[in-house]
Order: C-alpha cells, then structure tokens, then sequence
C-alpha cells in the first residue's frame, strides 16, 4: 500500500511538473505572438495577411509572431529560419502550410517524434513527442531574409526558450542560418566554445549541456535540387535519436 502510495506521489509530482512547464511556455509564447519590435517584419507579415495568396484567399491568415510547437518535456529540440509567408505566417505553426513542412514532419514521424506525418493547420491532431520546433526569427521576413538587426532582436526569444526547455539535450539546426542563430544564442547564456564550429549536414559540435546538428534546410531549392533527399533527413533524426 504505501509503495503504491508512493507511486502515485511520484506520478502527481511529475505531471505537476510538465504542467507549470507547459504553463511557462504559454505565458512566453503569449509574449512572443504579441512582439513589435520590428517594424519592416510587422509591415510585411500584415500586408502578406491583408493580400493573401489566391490559393488561401477564404482563409484566416495568422499574420502575426509565430509560437515554438512541440512537447514541453523534449530533449530534441529543431531550430529554423523563420515562418515562410504563406506557411507558417498563414497557419500560425512552425513548417507548416508549405513544402519545407511537409519533408519536415513527414521525416519526424519516421523517426518516431510525431503521431502523423503532415502538419495542417493548428488543429489537426499533430502531436510530438520528445521534439519541440522552434525558429531564430518568429515573423516572416521579405524573400525568407531578415537583417542582422532583425535576427539580434528575436535571438533572445530562443535563448529565453532554451531556458524553459530543460530536458532539451540535442539541438538540430536546419540551416547555417539556424546553426549561427543557435549558437549566438548560447552565447548570451554565458555558453561558450574555443572556437565556432562549421556549419554543414551532419555537423556536430558540444556545447555546455547541448549537442547541436546540423541539418540542410528542407527548402525546395534543396530537396527539388536533392542537396537534401529523404535518406539524408532520416540519417539525421536517426543520429540524432542515438544521441538522447
């Protein structure tokens, strides 16, 4: 009886504790879908909302920051660009609502981090488990280039996450945007390395308590070129499994 007492202690104390982590990140993501601080940004994911694309001119677009996505007890953690224009900043969800999206969660459910291989909308049912989804930049930039300026204002948003991403243990940064992004965000966690390590698919670099990985970015460019083809990005989630 009192084992089982115990148990049950246990299980209480645990999903307290996934729910004031999810809590935490509610209250953060409530802070970054309201951010400003970039006018060109602001002026750009309105207008694209205001005009829409043809093919989703019935829909609501999001037009606004977007929120990281995922599991509040990941220990893998994907780092992006930023929302594409009419992905991300019509559907209000990470890689989602264009290509880069679909190779994306297609290869995360092969790799046993998501209930099903397509992402939507924002409520289709996807779930991660162990996996959160994040970006540098949170609004979607002209031509998917924000300016340095742009992406030094965001980077405190992925340092704050880090922070409220405890059991996050591998990070994989899909693009050298994504690598640069990350590892200036440690920086100003006070999580240094001798040097900078380059950036390249398969890459892999220590830092403090993480492992990053790097990743070419699902772009169209990459998988219609086949810089980046599907055995490529499973051979990442697949390492990156073997390292948690």
């Amino acid at each position: 009886m009192h084992f089982c007492c115990l148990l049950f202690k246990i299980d209480l104390t645990q999903f307290d504790r996934t729910k004031s982590m999810a809590d935490d990140l509610d209250r953060f993501n409530d802070r970054v879908t309201s951010c400003r601080k970039c006018p060109r940004l602001v002026r750009w994911r309105e207008q694209v909302a205001r005009e829409k694309r043809a093919a989703f001119r019935d829909e609501e677009y999001w037009g606004r920051p977007l929120p990281g996505f995922g599991d509040p007890k990941a220990r893998l953690l994907l780092c992006g660009l930023a929302p594409a224009a009419h992905g991300g900043n019509r559907t209000g969800r990470m890689f989602t609502g264009d290509r880069s999206g679909d190779w994306l969660y297609a290869a995360i459910h092969r790799a046993g981090f998501a209930n099903q291989p397509a992402s939507l909308n924002r409520n289709d049912g996807l779930r991660l488990d162990d996996c959160y989804i994040t970006a540098c930049v949170r609004c979607a930039p002209p031509a998917n280039r924000p300016t340095i300026d742009e992406r030094d204002n965001c980077l405190p948003y992925l340092a704050e996450e880090l922070d409220l991403l405890p059991n996050v243990h591998v990070i994989v940064c899909l693009g050298g945007f994504a690598w640069d992004g990350v590892l200036r965000a440690l920086k100003s966690l006070e999580i240094r390395l001798a040097r900078k390590p380059r950036f390249g698919h398969g890459s892999e670099a220590s830092a403090g308590p993480y492992r990053l990985l790097g990743c070419y970015h699902p772009s169209q460019q990459n998988t219609f070129t086949g810089r980046l083809t599907e055995r490529m990005l499973d051979n990442i989630f697949q390492r990156a499994r073997a390292l948690l």
